[in-house]
């Protein structure tokens, strides 16, 4: 397997590379203010990511549609001999990581000390090597907007010990499992494996999970700029704190649901098993944990749809698959907005007026883990500009992102000479 690094001609578009190149440059003199010095050195990136269909399946070995976008975390980063893993993001304090000391923290939950502590210890778990290093990294990856920027930093540091501790030989669907290994069991967070794939390995991919360890993944061609639609997301600043609850309960509940069949997740069964015992679960488990199942088989179905749509260059029917993804989370997965608190509806009220700017053109649907965040929308290029207009006069100015696909995952970064 060659390493995975790319001149940053082939990460970003013509249209950035002067702003990329002197975000790089101004993250090398980032790296000397805060080191005291910047010797030899290396660059890497890993992008955010979107999903596109397959809305909570992941954590049920289901299906997914996603993809990488053109907004990423990038590093500066020297090779060191010290032991340690330090790590100082722009605007934020210094993480700095025992590389013999790779327990879990429990003080460190839900911080970027326990990502790097997670990623290290999933290196050494599963036998590569791992060694110090410092960095310094900058985001364009806006937290909480749906598109995993812990993801993407967890693939960034992973990214980082295969190119200077293994030879860059580590998988970009390796890196990606170590990734979710130390989100679950050191950042806290239980998440599936989609984030971290879709940041890991780059472009559109359609991925299956039935088997995690071995995960099947198909890449997809497509530029929606050839059917003259734009990928926006809009954030709708909403509130994620004390949501884990809301996140984990999805699982949890899918779960449950399978273990009245003795399976492990939803994926060892059918629709057809759901619906000829849809009494006693209800009785059992609850009707929404039952309703999250309906879901999960009709999400897989979907993303087979919008693989297949895409395939045969039909985008209405892609369209159509998305409109309907979102209406079955907000009707049958029910993350839209937390049951505990009804006053704060900010996706509902994004997803009102995304539908009134679009006149039933487009598509719109839940970003991510829903509950806060972000909406994603698919928007006629002749009604993008009013649509921007009419979601950041509710959310404010800066709100509507409208993004590109980014063919690359997480990569080592080559640039031309200053």
């Amino acid at each position: 397997m060659k390493p995975i690094v790319r001149n940053i001609k082939e990460v970003y578009p013509e249209a950035q590379l002067k702003t990329q190149e002197r975000r790089y440059r101004a993250a090398e003199v980032g790296f000397a203010e805060h080191f005291g010095e910047l010797g030899e050195h290396r660059f890497f990136s890993a992008p955010g990511r979107t999903e596109i269909c397959g809305n909570h399946t992941d954590h049920n070995n289901g299906k997914v549609f996603a993809a990488s976008v053109d907004l990423d975390v990038i590093a500066v980063v020297e090779q060191t001999d010290d032991g340690f893993v330090t790590i100082k993001s722009e605007g934020f304090p210094e993480d700095k990581v025992d590389i013999n000391d790779l327990n879990v923290h429990p003080e460190e939950k839900n911080t970027s000390a326990a990502l790097i502590r997670g990623v290290l210890k999933g290196f050494k778990k599963n036998g590569h090597d791992i060694g110090g290093f410092r960095a310094y990294t900058t985001s364009t990856v806006m937290k909480g907007s749906g598109l995993s920027s812990s993801a993407a930093f967890e693939v960034l540091v992973g990214t980082i010990l295969s190119h200077l501790y293994n030879e860059g030989q580590i998988s970009p669907v390796k890196v990606a499992q170590i990734s979710q290994f130390a989100e679950n069991e050191y950042f806290g967070k239980a998440s599936g494996l989609m984030d971290q794939m879709a940041s890991s390995v780059g472009g559109f991919v359609a991925i299956d999970f039935k088997d995690n360890d071995i995960p099947v993944i198909e890449s997809i061609k497509c530029d929606f700029a050839k059917y003259e639609h734009a990928l926006c997301i809009v954030d709708a600043k909403g509130d994620h704190a004390d949501l884990s609850d809301e996140y984990s309960s999805i699982p949890k509940e899918m779960k449950e649901v399978a273990s009245f069949f003795d399976c492990e997740t939803l994926r060892s069964l059918a629709l057809p098993d759901i619906m000829l015992n849809i009494n006693v679960l209800r009785e059992q488990y609850g009707d929404r944990a039952v309703l999250r199942a309906i879901h999960f088989f009709h999400e897989n179905e979907r993303v087979e749809k919008v693989v297949h749509a895409l395939k045969n260059e039909r985008f209405e029917d892609f369209l159509s698959s998305v409109r309907e993804s979102g209406d079955s989370s907000f009707k049958y997965l029910q993350n839209i907005y937390a049951n505990s608190d009804i006053r704060h509806q900010c996706l509902s009220i994004a997803l009102n007026v995304a539908e009134s700017s679009l006149h039933r053109k487009g598509a719109c649907r839940v970003h991510g883990g829903g509950f806060a965040g972000t909406i994603q929308a698919f928007v006629p290029f002749d009604a993008l500009k009013q649509f921007k207009m009419n979601m950041e006069k509710v959310f404010g100015t800066g709100s509507c992102h409208i993004l590109s696909i980014r063919s690359v995952g997480g990569c080592e970064v080559l640039l031309d000479k200053a």
